[in-house]
């Protein structure tokens, strides 16, 4: 079967083509990856290739052995998958070792997965352990909502959390672990990767400070819905700040415990009290 017309590469252009349209990704900011399930590799087998030169990722991600990934491309626009995806986008595979990747189809007019794919990979391989392979999706953004918080906000898990949870009553439903919070970091290195990966053990999204959000989840649809989730909280929070630089009221602990036993959710009781 041809690449592009598989269901899983059709919801992967259709994914970024939507945080393309909420205004994410400007310029070639952003990326996505998904680690492909064996009867998809299978699907397209005879559209990969074998004959490429192995690359070093950057990290080691033993995990993450012989799978393989839909990737976007360094320097590549979110606004074109969509309208050139064989130019965007690539499907690599990892080495025995977890120490290497080829590319075995796709950015058909050169150049290289994501400067990222070191954090995705990592991300990843922790995701991929915790959830017994669930989790396939790893997706990063910058929506301003959220970056924006990152300048007022202290730069805590507790804080973030807490503070969003409040602004819409379905997001202790949607991210009931809560948000972890990564310092500011040079980003496309191990170092912020490594700081991530951590976070990944807790939470299903990381704040980038003043960078944007990252955000693990089984499929596309609710990875894009997480990410969604958080920015839509992120945005009512910014309009409350602007209107009155506090609250007037809020959601209360024990609140919070009532909506978590009604909708069979656990949340940490460190994230019900305010700081």
């Amino acid at each position: 079967m041809n690449v592009l017309e598989t269901s899983v590469m059709q919801g992967f252009i259709r994914m970024a083509d939507d945080g393309w349209q909420q205004g994410w990704h400007e310029r070639n900011g952003g990326n996505l990856t998904y680690r492909m399930k064996p009867e998809e590799v299978e699907q397209i087998r005879e559209e990969l290739q074998d004959n490429q030169p192995w690359q070093d990722i950057g990290a080691s991600v033993p995990g993450l052995s012989g799978e393989y990934f839909i990737v976007t491309g360094s320097g590549k626009y979110f606004r074109n998958i969509s309208l050139f995806p064989e130019d965007s986008c690539a499907i690599i595979e990892i080495d025995k070792a977890g120490e290497r990747f080829r590319i075995c189809w796709g950015l058909a007019g050169g150049g290289r997965p994501t400067s990222e794919l070191p954090s995705h990979l990592m991300n990843h391989e922790v995701k991929k352990a915790l959830t017994g392979g669930k989790h396939r999706v790893i997706y990063h953004a910058h929506p301003a909502n959220t970056i924006a918080l990152t300048f007022v906000l202290p730069l805590e898990d507790q804080a973030f959390t807490r503070e969003l949870w409040e602004m819409a009553t379905e997001c202790p439903v949607v991210f009931p672990d809560g948000i972890g919070v990564v310092p500011w970091m040079v980003p496309g290195g191990r170092d912020i990767a490594v700081e991530t990966s951590k976070l990944m053990k807790q939470y299903d999204v990381a704040v980038w400070a003043h960078h944007g959000l990252f955000c693990s989840g089984e499929d596309f649809d609710l990875t894009f819905g997480l990410m969604h989730t958080v920015e839509k909280s992120a945005q009512i929070l910014v309009k409350v700040l602007s209107m009155t630089g506090s609250k007037r009221q809020t959601i209360q602990p024990d609140e919070f415990r009532s909506l978590a036993k009604d909708f069979h959710v656990t949340l940490p009781e460190k994230f019900l009290y305010e700081k």
